[in-house]
């Protein structure tokens, strides 16, 4: 998530659990362990330039390491004199404040090392997306009469009405997947894996991603309920293995290792740009709805001293407002009834 809601969510979980001990403060200190984890976006290289997105939201972001991130956000307070007497409720609420970052992130769709050093598998529940308006603004609102009332009550429930956001994205998705094998059997396609992305700050409209034999089928859906339901056809593009690339790349083993790296990042949805198809792009995001322009992805230039080119057209995603708010409202022409089961 971006890191207002990051503070937000965490400084809303310190006060309501410490607001009483430590009163306005709580929040502060709430909202600084709220965005810690994200200090590793320092870790990068100019000669590594997938070192970025292997290690955001690894170890920084593990519930193993949350009691080690809940001193590290309470150094600036436990450096002062002042602050010892009251150091207890000070690291517990720097620690609800870290803990709280991972978890949410593991709510999106980009992967989170919640089970290192135990597990490498990035979780990620793919219920909402890393920017929702509506989630940020609940919990400000709390959190601003929270602390202007000296009261619990407005955060614990801006708190509360989060977690039934959350929950009711996470519902949405599951029948989002009804809709998506309705479609897939009305192609004749059989699924060989299925993945179901959200799309920014609401939770009725999906990115339908699924593969049948060496393709993927990208839809998008607007999940309402009974006959309300809508899809509209999207792209399609072949899946890419390692054994695709051309002999050149397979001969460097640079470019090996980092196609499995890449790979690994975007859980193994990879597929080639359909405009430019030298670039390797995650099929998880792309920048349009009717083809495959992916977000961010690689270029490989094998034989070469850097043989690796990270792609990152991140400053083109724009989502057109009026747009999207025709998809949501049912407005959108180009949607189409749900096949019959």
């Amino acid at each position: 998530m971006d890191p207002l809601t990051h503070a937000l969510l965490g400084a809303s979980a310190a006060q309501v659990a410490f607001g009483p001990r430590l009163g306005r403060q709580a929040w502060l200190l709430g909202a600084v362990g709220g965005v810690l984890p994200d200090v590793d976006i320092l870790i990068r290289s100019s000669a590594d330039p997938l070192l970025a997105i292997q290690y955001h939201r690894h170890f920084t972001h593990a519930l193993a390491f949350i009691p080690v991130g809940g001193i590290v956000a309470a150094t600036p307070w436990l450096a002062q004199q002042r602050y010892h007497p009251n150091w207890r409720p000070i690291v517990a609420a720097t620690t609800i404040g870290y803990a709280t970052h991972a978890l949410l992130d593991a709510c999106t769709n980009y992967g989170t090392h919640l089970l290192w050093p135990f597990s490498p598998l990035r979780v990620a529940w793919h219920w909402i997306t890393t920017i929702g308006p509506l989630l940020t603004l609940m919990l400000l609102i709390g959190l601003v009469f929270a602390v202007r009332r000296r009261s619990r009550f407005p955060a614990a429930l801006a708190l509360l009405l989060s977690l039934v956001y959350i929950g009711t994205a996470a519902w949405q998705r599951e029948r989002a997947f009804e809709v998506q094998l309705r479609i897939a059997a009305a192609r004749g396609h059989p699924v060989d894996r299925a993945e179901m992305f959200p799309t920014v700050g609401n939770p009725l409209l999906w990115r339908s991603v699924y593969q049948s034999g060496q393709t993927l089928y990208t839809d998008r859906l607007r999940v309402v309920g009974g006959d309300r339901t809508r899809w509209q056809p999207g792209s399609t593009v072949d899946v890419l293995v390692e054994h695709d690339l051309s002999p050149q790349a397979l001969a460097d083993d640079r470019v090996r290792r980092d196609f499995a790296r890449f790979s690994y990042f975007s859980a193994g949805w990879v597929a080639r740009a359909g405009a430019d198809p030298t670039v390797i792009g995650d099929a998880r995001y792309s920048l349009r709805t009717d083809g495959f322009e992916p977000i961010w992805g690689v270029r490989f230039h094998p034989g070469t001293a850097a043989p690796t080119e990270w792609v990152d057209r991140t400053a083109s995603n724009r989502v057109p407002i009026s747009e999207l708010w025709r998809e949501i409202s049912g407005s959108a022409v180009s949607y189409r009834p749900v096949p019959d089961r």
